[in-house]
């Protein structure tokens, strides 16, 4: 049986317009409604509920959950609250500065931050619904080991003096964030702000997202995929990372582009390393963290994480072949 998503773009396209689904305009409005209303309608939920969380979770809190514990600890502890907290960019750099001030291995701090874009709650959610739960399941745990396989391999390095010089002299207290609030109706309150911020922050991008996803699905026949992002290419993988460095989007937003991707039978692999690209080693993100390392640390950073996902995007088209 349809879902109710899939039902009301029939309504809108195929009943009011009077739209065909076996041409190419057609498939392309039909994917474009769909994963609009699914999409907001899943992100506004998701987001709602999950802000009801962060109004208990904030980045102190976060700071002091990870401080003070062994390596053994600290990583799977890093990787797993930067999967379940997915603080904004803003976020990031007095979170950098917190954990570094606390005592927290910069390998540690790195985990956090690679999980925290990459593996999103809200986008996992909307991915299981719009992919399949397998696909989601394969993203995260993928996503955790990435984190927490990068983080080690910085810690090993002893890069510590590639970290600017006035991050170490910052007292926490000026990075410190307020007290979430402590009521139901100002975490509802909260929650809702939470759910107008983070839509009217990705809503270009994921109106962009699902017009790529739309003209890749109704538009470019599955022979030009087959021939130039199948198995066969050996260049696939790697292109494809390349190919999201330059894109900025959360997981969100990337999602109807993955979905467009592999039902024209672009293999998982090079889907996974694509959005994970997007996610974690977009432009932006660099110039963000610039503030906080030297350029050295964050070439560094960009080739474990473009390497680490090579080495998924082959293993997994391996795996499913």
């Amino acid at each position: 049986m349809a879902d109710p998503f899939s039902l009301l773009a029939d309504l809108l396209v195929f009943t009011l317009l009077g739209l065909d689904g076996a041409t190419n305009l057609g498939a392309a409005l039909h994917f474009f409604v769909e994963d609009t209303v699914k999409i907001f309608v899943l992100l506004a939920l998701i987001v709602f509920v999950i802000g009801l969380f962060r109004s208990m979770m904030s980045p102190e809190r976060v700071r002091k959950m990870i401080g003070g514990k062994r390596r053994l600890v600290a990583y799977p502890a890093a990787v797993g609250l930067g999967a379940v907290t997915p603080f904004c960019s803003c976020s990031s750099i007095p979170l950098f500065i917190g954990f570094l001030e606390a005592g927290i291995p910069l390998g540690v701090t790195m985990s956090f931050l690679i999980a925290s874009p990459m593996i999103n709650e809200i986008a996992v959610i909307i991915l299981a619904s719009s992919i399949g739960l397998q696909f989601a399941v394969i993203y995260v745990v993928t996503g955790l080991a990435v984190g927490l396989i990068g983080g080690l391999l910085i810690d090993s390095m002893k890069l510590e003096r590639y970290v600017e010089d006035y991050v170490w002299n910052i007292r926490m207290g000026k990075t410190a964030t307020p007290e979430h609030p402590e009521k139901l109706s100002e975490r509802m309150a909260y929650a809702w702000g939470e759910v107008k911020s983070i839509i009217k922050r990705l809503w270009l991008y994921v109106f962009i997202g699902i017009g790529i996803g739309a003209v890749l699905h109704g538009y470019v026949p599955q022979e030009f995929f087959t021939e130039h992002a199948g198995a066969d290419n050996p260049l696939a993988v790697p292109l494809a990372v390349l190919m999201g460095i330059p894109l900025y989007g959360s997981a969100t937003s990337v999602i109807p582009v993955a979905e467009a991707l592999l039902s024209k039978g672009v293999p998982v692999g090079t889907v996974l390393a694509l959005m994970m690209s997007i996610a974690a080693l977009s432009l932006p993100e660099m110039i963000m963290l610039k503030q906080v390392i030297k350029p050295k640390l964050i070439a560094i950073f960009v080739s474990i994480l473009a390497t680490a996902f090579i080495i998924v995007g082959y293993g997994f088209n391996f795996l499913f072949s």
